[in-house]
């Protein structure tokens, strides 16, 4: 049995003077590796860079290249492709009705036709979107004034009442991307408490359930968008699921580097360059090649056909967004495969 010397008061007037003698917690550990600081730091700016370099650069000076018009006439659609050149990339169609299914199918975003002498007439697809439609309006108005002809616009394919800037598509890719975004990286938690199939499955349920919510804001509620609804809410699951699983296998591969990656591949380039913001026909040559090869762009073309062309062109941003979403699903699922050959071989 021990014995205590001292009062109370003695001893509690000996605390503070021990408590003030202890090492604070961690007062000898060691710094943080220069990687821990420099890491985030240098992803964070890389990410503003990009970010503002793709949105603020691509609309900085957009030009016109081969954009598809559609030109009655015997001898006008070969003096449109001299004045105009690469600008433009000329259709002539035999005759105006010819030249209005074109328009109608977005084959073409405008049709030129004369006529009367002196007088040109350009009908243009509002729906198309008003970067492009106002650059060929710009293009055609030079020809005209240069040629001493008056010309006249109507738009006989403009975008739905609620859409008037025609940035609907953009908008809901954007809101579907981010959210199958958010739905890869929160599935990377659980891989230690949830088997492979039962991550699949919760990624392939949620991105059918982000496609129905976003499908049915954007055109029952808003009617922004007048795509019927089940292709629509398919054209939407499948953008999901393809940003959702490439979020995944990038974020298991690559570890913290990987979320930054798929911001900048998908989230950033991927929707500047959708086409909706700034027309296809307007953008650099790297960004019209990226444009139909990311999620988002082919998201933004099927989005558009189906509301103005009856889905005659979704065949290929449906394969897009399927492929990516397949190919992903497919190198995750070799993933564990691969790790258990390491470590039997190490």
């Amino acid at each position: 049995m021990t014995l205590s010397t001292g009062t109370a008061a003695e001893r509690e007037r000996q605390r503070p003077a021990v408590a003030e003698q202890a090492p604070e917690p961690n007062r000898g550990a060691h710094r943080p590796p220069v990687k821990a600081w420099l890491q985030p730091v240098l992803i964070s700016l890389i990410v503003v860079a990009a970010f503002i370099a793709c949105y603020v650069g691509l609309q900085r000076d957009p030009q016109p290249h081969r954009v598809p018009i559609a030109v009655t006439g015997p001898s006008l659609p070969g003096e449109i492709q001299r004045a105009l050149g690469d600008a433009v990339e000329v259709h002539p169609a035999a005759d105006a009705a010819t030249a209005r299914h074109a328009l109608e199918r977005y084959d073409v975003v405008a049709v030129l036709d004369a006529a009367a002498p002196g007088h040109l007439n350009l009908q243009i697809a509002g729906a198309a979107g008003v970067s492009t439609t106002s650059a060929v309006s710009r293009l055609v108005d030079a020809y005209a004034q240069g040629a001493g002809a008056h010309m006249t616009t109507a738009d006989v394919v403009p975008p739905v009442e609620h859409d008037a800037r025609g940035l609907a598509g953009f908008y809901v890719a954007f809101g579907v991307s981010l959210a199958g975004f958010v739905l890869g990286s929160n599935v990377l938690g659980p891989a230690g408490v949830m088997h492979l199939r039962h991550r699949y499955f919760l990624l392939a349920g949620a991105s059918a359930a982000i496609g129905t919510v976003g499908a049915i804001v954007v055109g029952p509620v808003l009617g922004a968008a007048p795509a019927p609804l089940v292709p629509l809410v398919f054209v939407l699951a499948l953008l999901a699921a393809a940003t959702a699983f490439t979020t995944k296998l990038l974020g298991a591969l690559l570890g913290p580097i990987g979320l930054p990656i798929t911001t900048l591949v998908l989230l950033t380039v991927g929707n500047a360059t959708s086409g909706a913001v700034v027309g296809a026909d307007l953008l650099p040559s790297w960004a019209r090649t990226v444009s139909a090869l990311l999620p988002p762009g082919a998201a933004v073309r099927g989005i558009a056909d189906l509301s103005y062309d009856n889905g005659s062109h979704l065949a290929g941003p449906v394969l897009t967004l399927a492929l990516w979403a397949i190919a992903a699903g497919f190198l995750l699922s070799l993933r564990p495969r691969l790790m258990r050959r390491r470590a039997a071989v190490a």
